[in-house]
């Protein structure tokens, strides 16, 4: 196995306007290779670039979360197909720039005629994709991709359930890379499995307010980098333009792009700023091996007593299958058949306890 040299990785923050037909994908990934353009020259000053990552959203926005649009026209008129003309543009920069690049997309679930996943992607320098990746904790209630999990007998008798098939990693020549989509990331199990699958070097890509400006999304970084001996590269998106047409953009996600080293150190950040950026940062893959062979402390998943930990999860919480033979319903009957249906389970099996005016009105 050659030795792997320190590198740049950069995350980008690119302005995004949101799609509502498939052409409009266009203008984002015309921007997109903009911003790649500057962040790979300016950053290779010291040490070449060799890993970009794109938030989640970079391609095709929110349209699907923010609009009444049916399922069913999404899919068909925004979702992409993975491998397909979007990502062959993204791998014609990857060999352009001589790059990695993460980024993600709405994907059409080539299992079903309606419904469209949150896929996130690795291309390769020659402009291959080597890494696929489903989202698997959409954010409730406002996105309505679908889950490997709300599919979740077809997706085990399609894919399988081991750590390959649900927290997929790519072995390339600058490490072992994976990537947790958004809001993936605030748990700790999804990063656990990417770190006991080998990553180390986990891309999160993106996270909205308020989760930035309350520092959720830098604790959670850190966090996921501390516990798992890993690399986190974590850019957020950067002005942000609801639809084509919008004159005015809104800042719904906060910036924050960030790279955080094994120990969980900040070696980069990046807070907001009007237009586009991006954060970048050494990644010393060497340096990460050392240590995590070495330490006889702080590589914290050498020591995992999984018996002790079996307990806490040998039990159903959130429903499998939930969409398996329907569509995912929109934002307010969501919260009425599962938000709400969720937390009552919680309180039933005396997992959360309520507040004493509902307790009041009880006795």
């Amino acid at each position: 196995m050659a030795r792997i040299d320190k590198y740049m990785a950069v995350g980008l923050s690119p302005t995004v306007w949101g799609a509502e037909k498939r052409s409009d994908i266009e203008k984002n990934l015309d921007h997109i290779h903009e911003n790649l353009s500057a962040a790979t020259w300016l950053s290779s000053v010291d040490l070449p670039v060799k890993l970009a990552v794109i938030p989640e959203g970079g391609l095709q926005g929110f349209t699907d979360e923010v609009t009444d649009m049916d399922h069913a026209t999404y899919r068909e008129e925004i979702a992409i197909d993975i491998p397909g003309k979007e990502t062959e543009t993204l791998g014609e920069y990857a060999k352009e720039f001589g790059i990695y690049i993460v980024a993600s997309a709405k994907e059409k679930a080539p299992d079903y005629d309606e419904k469209f996943y949150n896929t996130a992607f690795v291309i390769d320098p020659d402009g291959e994709i080597v890494l696929k990746h489903r989202k698997l904790t959409p954010l409730l209630p406002v996105e309505r991709s679908v889950s490997p999990h709300d599919v979740w007998d077809d997706w085990v008798d399609n894919y399988g359930d081991d750590l390959d098939d649900i927290y997929p990693v790519v072995d390339t020549d600058i490490g072992r890379i994976g990537v947790s989509l958004a809001i993936e990331g605030a748990y700790p199990e999804y990063f656990r499995g990417l770190a006991m699958n080998g990553a180390e070097v986990v891309c999160r890509i993106a996270c909205p307010e308020p989760l930035v400006a309350n520092e959720g999304w830098k604790i959670q970084n850190r966090a996921r980098a501390l516990d798992n001996s890993c690399y986190v590269v974590a850019p957020n998106l950067g002005t942000y333009y609801l639809t084509p047409d919008a004159e005015t953009p809104v800042d719904t996600f906060g910036g924050g792009s960030m790279i955080v080293n094994h120990k969980g150190k900040m070696i980069s950040e990046h807070d907001y700023g009007a237009g586009s950026s991006y954060c970048a940062g050494v990644i010393d893959v060497e340096g990460l091996r050392e240590f995590r062979t070495q330490s006889p402390l702080m590589n914290w998943i050498k020591d995992l007593r999984t018996e002790i930990i079996r307990p806490i999860y040998d039990q159903e919480i959130y429903p499998k299958n939930l969409w398996l033979d329907r569509q995912p319903v929109k934002h307010d009957e969501y919260a009425e058949e599962v938000t709400e249906a969720q937390i009552e389970k919680m309180i039933d099996e005396d997992v959360f306890v309520p507040p004493y005016w509902e307790r009041e009105d009880e006795s």
